[in-house]
């Protein structure tokens, strides 16, 4: 096993496919009256983060405390990151409090390939600027394969602003290595120039949601994050949505069996209607729960796996 999780590339189909059934295994945890294995009870896990988030910091929170490790959460707001603090004298006062693990999401890319460099222990890319989050790109391929019983030779489109997406790019490098063909779709403003071969040769782009539609077995909708754009990259909200969208007749385009992704947090009435982000072809809600189990079994295959 691999003692960082800093890139979807970073994983072969062994090591990917390890977790995935560990993560099948965790699963089973939820179940319980008493949601608690020890497997890590005396480690240690930081959540250090940068920028807002919900649900992946609450999901690797609760992801350790299920296996009983010790966790510490970080956040820059009120730290001596205010102060002016550098990111690697954090890291070495962390070292320092003997963290066996560091859980990072920041605004710059490649911050976590950094922070590897200056601590002991296992880093978890839990999502760097606009360049990789590999932890969601997971959980979707385990919820892609618990829905429909595979994810060899699957059609994937993702659809939306995939010049900032850092779920789009881990989904692309770790659906490739595991055999799904993946189609990223959008305007070609938010579609980075030579982003498919570049990132996994064989992958497809395409500007027209609608020739795509009818042949996937799974669509995912990014976010629009207009947080990031300082530019004009359509001409308004109702125009993509009107090109881009996932709305109800849309979805009805879609084969019988194909599913509906988002990694969340959703524009309702943007890149997906109320009607598709609550139909049953929907696996949004699932996601969050999935999660939990996938980052149950990053953290203990980087952490206790080895002591086996």
């Amino acid at each position: 096993m691999i003692k960082h999780l800093l890139s979807g590339g970073d994983l072969d189909v062994d090591t990917a496919t390890e977790i995935l059934d560990t993560a099948a295994e965790m699963a089973t945890v939820a179940g319980r009256e008493i949601k608690k294995l020890p497997a890590l009870r005396g480690r240690t896990v930081v959540n250090l983060f940068y920028e807002d988030s919900t649900r992946t910091r609450i999901s690797f929170e609760a992801a350790a405390k299920r296996l009983s490790a010790d966790v510490i959460n970080f956040s820059a707001k009120g730290s001596s990151v205010t102060k002016g603090e550098s990111l690697k004298d954090t890291a070495l006062t962390l070292q320092a409090m003997g963290a066996d693990a560091v859980v990072i999401r920041h605004p710059a890319s490649g911050a976590p390939h950094r922070l590897a460099n200056w601590v002991d222990g296992s880093v978890v890319n839990a999502g760097d600027g606009t360049h990789e989050h590999p932890t969601q790109a997971l959980l979707d391929a385990y919820t892609m394969r618990a829905r429909l019983g595979r994810l060899a030779g699957l059609s994937v489109a993702v659809v939306g602003d995939v010049l900032h997406s850092r779920v789009a790019r881990s989904n692309v490098l770790l659906l490739s290595t595991l055999g799904a063909k993946v189609t990223l779709v959008g305007p070609p403003t938010l579609i980075p120039v030579d982003i498919a071969g570049a990132l996994a040769p064989g992958t497809d782009v395409s500007y027209d949601l609608d020739s795509v539609l009818p042949n996937v077995d799974v669509v995912m909708m990014l976010r629009v994050q207009r947080e990031r754009m300082n530019d004009s990259y359509f001409p308004s909200a109702r125009e993509y949505a009107r090109r881009y969208g996932l709305d109800g007749p849309r979805m009805r385009r879609l084969p019988e069996h194909a599913i509906v992704m988002h990694p969340g947090p959703m524009n309702r009435g943007m890149e997906i209607t109320p009607e598709v982000a609550d139909s049953p072809r929907s696996t949004i809600v699932e996601q969050v729960t999935n999660g939990v189990s996938v980052r149950m079994a990053v953290l203990y295959l980087l952490l206790g796996g080895n002591n086996r």
